[in-house]
C-alpha cells in the first residue's frame, strides 16, 4: 500500500484542499471516496482505508474546507471560505471524483460519508448519484424541520451581531449539549463520540479535532440538512444505487438509530430499490473507533464486493 498526500484547488476559486490517497500496491479493484465528519480530518481514516486498499480498493479522501490541512490557519478551523455553503463543499467532493475517475475510469467508484460527511454524501448521491456503484451512509441523522429553521434563524442573528467568525459557545451547546444525556458519569463532553475512553482522550488531545465551529460553519451545516431533508431532492436519488446506512444503537446524532431508520424508510418510499441497514449494539458514534471495528469493517467491505 502506497499513500500518497497532495493539494487541489477549490471550487470556491481561493482555497487548497488537502487530499489523501491509499493506493494499492497491485490491482485498482474499485475506488471509495470518503467524506469525513465535523471537525475531524481524513487522516483519522488511516486504519481503515489501509485495510481497503490491502484488498485492492483504492481509498481517497479530503480534508473539506475549514478542517485539518484545508485550513489555512487554526483561526479557520470550523469556517468555509468563500461561500455558497455546503454547496461548494460538495462541488469540492465531485472535483476530486472527477480527477480520481479520469485517472482510473474502469474502476467501480463507491462513496461513503460520516457523520457531517453523511450529509455532504446524502446531497452528493442527490446531486451526482449517478454512475455510482454504491454509497455507505454513516453516523448520520435528522433533524425536524421546526427545530433546523429554529437553528438556521438563530445563526443568523448571531452572526449579524457577532460576524461569521464567532464561534458562539450558545449554537455549540444547542447542537450538542445533549448528546451525553445518555451516559451515566459522563467524563467528558465528548464520551458520546466512543464507549473507549481512550478513543475520546485521544479526540480531546488532537488540535485539529473537537474545535467550536464557527456561525459560518453552523450555517453551512444546517444548510445541508435542509437540503437534504426536502422530498424534491430525496427523489433525485438514482433508484438503482445501492445503499448502506451503518450506524451505532448509541449514537445520538441518529436519535439512537431511530432517525437513521426514518431515513432509510424515507429513501424506501422514494423509490430507492436497494438499501440495507447495519446498527451496532453498544456502539456510539465513531464506529471505525469501537472494539466493534473489525465487524464494522468486514460489513463495509461485504457490501463493496457485492457491487464490485
Amino acid at each position: 500500500m502506497k499513500k500518497t498526500e497532495y493539494f487541489i484547488h477549490s471550487t470556491n476559486g481561493k482555497s487548497r484542499l488537502h487530499v489523501i490517497e491509499w493506493q494499492p500496491e497491485g490491482e485498482i479493484r474499485a475506488i471509495l471516496q470518503i467524506a469525513h465528519g465535523m471537525a475531524e480530518y481524513i487522516d483519522r481514516y488511516d486504519r481503515f482505508a489501509s485495510d481497503l486498499a490491502d484488498q485492492g480498493i483504492l481509498v481517497i479522501g479530503n480534508d473539506h474546507l475549514g478542517h485539518g490541512q484545508s485550513a489555512e490557519d487554526d483561526e479557520e478551523l470550523g469556517y468555509f471560505p468563500g461561500g455558497g455553503k455546503s454547496a461548494v463543499v460538495v462541488a469540492d467532493l465531485y472535483r476530486i471524483t472527477t480527477q480520481i475517475r479520469a485517472k482510473h475510469p474502469e474502476a467501480p467508484f463507491f462513496l461513503m460519508g460520516h457523520s457531517m460527511g453523511s450529509f455532504l454524501a446524502r446531497r452528493y448521491i442527490m446531486e451526482h448519484g449517478t454512475g455510482l456503484s454504491g454509497a455507505i451512509i454513516m453516523g448520520t441523522g435528522a433533524q425536524p424541520p421546526a427545530t433546523l429553521k429554529a437553528a438556521k434563524a438563530l445563526a443568523g442573528t448571531v452572526g449579524r451581531l457577532r460576524g461569521e467568525h464567532y464561534r458562539s459557545p450558545l449554537l455549540n451547546n444547542l447542537a450538542f449539549g445533549a448528546y451525553n444525556k445518555r451516559i451515566p458519569d459522563a467524563a467528558t463532553p465528548f464520551d458520546w463520540l466512543s464507549v473507549n475512553p481512550e478513543n475520546v482522550k485521544k479526540y480531546i488531545a488532537d488540535p485539529h479535532c473537537g474545535y467550536v465551529f464557527t456561525v459560518n460553519g453552523f450555517q453551512t451545516l444546517f444548510d445541508v440538512i435542509g437540503y437534504i431533508q426536502e422530498d424534491a431532492h430525496i427523489r433525485k436519488i438514482p433508484a438503482d444505487l445501492p445503499l448502506l446506512f451503518v450506524a451505532g444503537e448509541e449514537d445520538p446524532v441518529g436519535g439512537y438509530a431511530k432517525d437513521v431508520k426514518a431515513v432509510a424508510s424515507a429513501y424506501r418510499k422514494a423509490g430507492i430499490k436497494e438499501i440495507k441497514e447495519i446498527y451496532y449494539k453498544g456502539c456510539r458514534h465513531e464506529i471505525l473507533n469501537e472494539e466493534a471495528y473489525p465487524q464494522v469493517a468486514a460489513d463495509i467491505r461485504a457490501f463493496l464486493e457485492a457491487h464490485i
